[in-house]
């Protein structure tokens, strides 16, 4: 069987304008190689003491460096600094918080790992501006023929996709409503994405809209709505266009297991197998 995998993943980059700027720090391979031979002097090292005595005299016998090395270069290092929600990620239920009677929701490495491999399905509403509501996921996925099944991936493009980079990507999109998520929920799916920053509207009309109304329940409610209904959110997916068909596909989401955390960074892909 052979199978034609579509990356449904943004990029991480430094070229990308984000609200907390991704920073990358780069050892080349020469500074590599020396800091291979520092580490080799620091494991030898069973004392403070000869801890700095290697450091400041580095005898031979216990140190190598770029010069030791074929071509003098050893293995490039690089470090990344970046939050757990930027590029495509996935949100764990820890994320949206917890009512006070409930104990804090599952993390990162909590989750089922048999939640984030699936069937998935794709609404697109990126030619439209109809809400993304349960009314209107219901009538895309009678447009496109399908009954939703227990475990289903569904994945919601709604065109910010081509924003992808740009700051206006974090304001200028189209949020999924809490309705839509209740009837998802409801039949059985449990991870839900989308190509867009949040599920939920602009933080600033957010926050505007509560200032003028004093009503809480508009500060994230879709996010919010996870206290109550646990499910996973992708968020920031990208290529969704480039799927040929809305369904007949598997979703792979895997997220990194970072210990404890309120969500991981995923290279998430459509599997198409023929």
């Amino acid at each position: 069987m052979q199978a034609n995998i579509i990356d449904l993943s943004v990029s991480i980059s430094e070229d990308n304008w984000e609200p907390e700027p991704v920073k990358r720090l780069y050892l080349n391979h020469k500074d590599g190689a020396d800091k291979l031979g520092e580490s080799y002097a620091y494991f030898k090292s069973n004392s403070l003491f000869k801890k700095w005595y290697l450091k400041l005299f580095k005898p031979k016998k216990y140190v190598i460096d770029h010069k030791d090395f074929p071509d003098e270069q050893g293995l490039s290092l690089m470090t990344y600094s970046l939050t757990t929600h930027t590029g495509t990620h996935i949100d764990a239920p820890f994320h949206y918080g917890h009512r006070e009677d409930q104990a804090p929701q599952r993390t990162v490495t909590d989750i089922p790992l048999s939640w984030c491999y699936g069937p998935g399905v794709l609404l697109d509403f990126s030619a439209d501006g109809a809400a993304i509501n349960a009314e209107n996921i219901q009538k895309k996925l009678t447009h496109i023929n399908y009954e939703l099944q227990v475990g289903d991936i569904v994945l919601i493009n709604t065109g910010a996709g081509e924003n992808i980079g740009k700051k206006n990507y974090f304001t200028h999109y189209r949020a999924i409503e809490p309705s839509a998520l209740a009837w998802l929920c409801d039949h059985g799916v449990n991870v839900i994405g989308t190509d867009a920053f949040s599920f939920d509207p602009p933080f600033c009309d957010m926050i505007d809209r509560y200032k003028e109304t004093g009503d809480k329940s508009v500060l994230w409610p879709a996010h919010f709505f996870g206290r109550d209904r646990e499910y996973i959110q992708i968020e920031r997916l990208g290529n969704l266009a480039d799927l040929p068909t809305a369904t007949g596909f598997k979703v792979c989401c895997f997220p990194i297991k970072l210990d404890g955390a309120d969500a991981a960074w995923s290279r998430v892909v459509a599997i198409y197998e023929h």
